[in-house]
C-alpha cells in the first residue's frame, strides 16, 4: 500500500515537471522569429540571436513612405552613436517590395544597417507596429521595451514641425542601456501604414 501510494505522488510529481516543461518550451517558442523574416538573399535570420548581448532596435521602413525616407539621416546617426549597446536592423515588411528594389533604396539613402524582410508581418505583430517609421526597442532577453514613433517630428502626414520637441527613441534607449525603468512604453507614430495588419 504504501509504495502504491509512493509511486502515485512520484507520477503526480512527473506530470506535473512535464506540464511545466513544455509550457516553458513553448513560452519560449513564442519568443523566436518566425522562419519567415529573411534577409535579402532569402535566408532565415534572427535578428537576437544576431545582437547577441546587445539591445536590439528594429526599424520598420519602406521604400515608398516619404516620411521613412526623410528619417534615414536620423536613423544612421542613432545606429552610430549607440553601436556599442545596441544592434540595429532595418526591417521592411512590405511583401511586394523585392530584394533589388531594398537594395536600390538602401544604396539610395546611404544606409549601412542590416536589411530583413517580413513579407507574412511576423516580426511586425512580435513589435506591434502597424506604421512605417515605426520602430521597436527589445532587451537581450527579447522583451519589448518601447514601440512606436523614433519623435515627434511629424504632427500628421502632411505637417511636419521645423524640429522634434520630444525624442521618443533616444529616451527608450538612453533608459535601456542604462537599465532604467523606461518613462514611455509606446508612443503614436505618424507615416504610412502596413497592409494585412487588423
Amino acid at each position: 500500500m504504501f509504495a502504491l501510494r509512493s509511486l502515485q505522488k512520484r507520477s503526480s510529481a512527473l506530470l506535473l515537471l512535464f506540464c511545466v516543461s513544455l509550457f516553458l518550451v513553448r513560452a519560449a517558442s513564442s519568443q523566436t522569429v518566425d522562419a519567415s523574416v529573411v534577409n535579402l538573399d532569402g535566408h532565415p535570420v534572427d535578428p537576437f540571436r544576431l545582437a547577441g548581448s546587445k539591445i536590439v532596435v528594429l526599424l520598420f521602413i519602406r521604400t515608398d513612405c516619404p516620411i521613412s525616407n526623410r528619417y534615414a539621416p536620423t536613423i544612421q546617426e542613432l545606429s552610430a552613436h549607440y553601436a556599442g549597446h545596441v544592434a540595429f536592423f532595418l526591417v521592411y515588411p512590405i511583401k511586394s517590395e523585392t530584394p533589388s528594389q531594398i537594395r536600390r533604396h538602401l544604396h539610395d539613402y546611404g544606409y549601412h544597417l542590416p536589411a530583413l524582410r517580413d513579407p507574412d508581418l511576423a516580426m511586425a505583430r512580435l513589435s506591434h507596429v502597424s506604421i512605417t517609421p515605426e520602430v521597436a526597442v527589445f532587451s537581450p532577453a527579447r522583451k519589448l521595451l518601447y514601440h512606436g514613433r523614433i519623435d515627434d517630428w511629424y504632427v500628421e502626414f502632411t505637417h511636419a514641425r521645423r524640429e522634434p520637441t520630444t525624442h521618443d527613441l533616444v529616451d527608450a534607449l538612453d533608459a535601456a542601456v542604462s537599465g532604467k525603468p523606461l518613462s514611455s512604453v509606446s508612443a503614436p507614430a505618424v507615416g504610412c501604414y502596413i497592409p494585412g495588419l487588423p
